[in-house]
């Protein structure tokens, strides 16, 4: 049996809860689902064990460090049900309630570890751990280690529109298992987008009984333009021009990625209708060729007029505009 929900929700508790709070949060599930209290109750056993490794790895001081850095797939990737109890005593916990492990035994294990005497909290979960269990995959496994590959690390990286027009190289830095600080170069492809991983093999965490090292993906963030907004390949831009540029039509200088670009804009143009600038948006990523830039035009419509300006407009109304 393998914990399949994050040991902090198994217990009821949040992230940054002290050693004191999880260990009352335990003691409390514990003795709810303890099997002494429920006879031939698969769904509270079930519960017993949950809670139970839940508890073996947030009261290891290095189990939790490991568990909060690498998530519950990673760490539960990294470590056997062997690896997770071991060590792990909670006899002085129960001694009050008056509870054994005879019972346990009988109830988990079919009666088959019935002995004289009532048997410590370790000899049970050194029989559980030595008995069969599912890891996070459904595979079996015993206390045989066998070759496994390490977990997979995730790196979060932000570019600016810029660095994906161009395509980049960072050097990023992270953490490794044993705490040595890693430094990998990363070459960033033009036209990325949020969302995409890149995969660099093997410069994930270290495998198990010389499985081989998993791998280590950068997640990719753009941060959002102050001018430019992104659709796919291609970039959108508002544009501001006067009533009488719009009226009269107009040559107007636009910004784009690499540097100002005249355009035409036609007489009669309305507000909210965009011109397009073919190539001038992002690199396909992955493909040749390039996206459009789209100018949305926006007719400013003055606030207020001078007396001259509204003797010309009236002028205007007289001629049918």
């Amino acid at each position: 049996m393998t914990a399949k929900r994050d040991y902090y929700k198994v217990l009821g508790l949040k992230k940054n809860s002290s050693d004191e709070e999880i260990k009352k949060a335990y003691r409390k599930m514990a003795m709810k689902y303890h099997p002494d209290r429920n006879q031939s109750n698969k769904e509270a056993e079930e519960k017993f064990k949950e809670v139970s490794e839940a508890y073996a790895v947030l009261s290891d001081k290095k189990k939790r460090q490991e568990y909060d850095s690498f998530g519950h797939a990673g760490f539960r990737r990294r470590y056997t049900q062997e690896d997770i109890f071991k060590g792990f005593d909670i006899s002085d916990m129960f001694k009050d309630a008056g509870f054994g492990t005879e019972d346990v035994f009988s109830t988990l294990f079919g009666g088959s570890r019935r002995t004289s005497k009532k048997a410590s909290f370790k000899d049970y979960f050194n029989a559980y751990t030595q008995s069969g269990f599912s890891n996070s995959y459904g595979a079996t496994q015993g206390a045989h280690t066998s070759a496994r590959k390490g977990a997979d690390l995730v790196y979060d990286l932000s570019l600016t529109l810029e660095e994906v027009a161009s395509g980049t190289s960072k050097q990023i830095a992270f953490r490794k298992e044993n705490g040595e600080l890693a430094k990998v170069n990363v070459k960033i492809p033009p036209g990325i987008s949020t969302g995409k991983k890149l995969r660099i093999p093997g410069k994930g965490l270290k495998g198990n009984a010389g499985g081989l090292s998993g791998d280590l993906y950068i997640k990719i963030s753009v941060n959002d333009h102050p001018v430019f907004r992104r659709e796919g390949s291609n970039l959108h831009l508002d544009k501001e021009i006067q009533f009488t540029q719009a009226v009269l039509g107009s040559t107007i200088e636009v910004p784009t990625l690499e540097k100002e670009c005249k355009i035409k804009v036609p007489s009669g143009t309305q507000s909210h209708s965009k011109i397009r600038l073919k190539g001038y948006g992002l690199p396909h990523f992955k493909n040749k060729g390039m996206g459009d830039l789209y100018v949305r035009i926006i007719v400013k419509i003055p606030r207020k007029l001078d007396k001259k300006q509204r003797g010309l407009l009236e002028e205007l109304i007289k001629e049918g505009m």
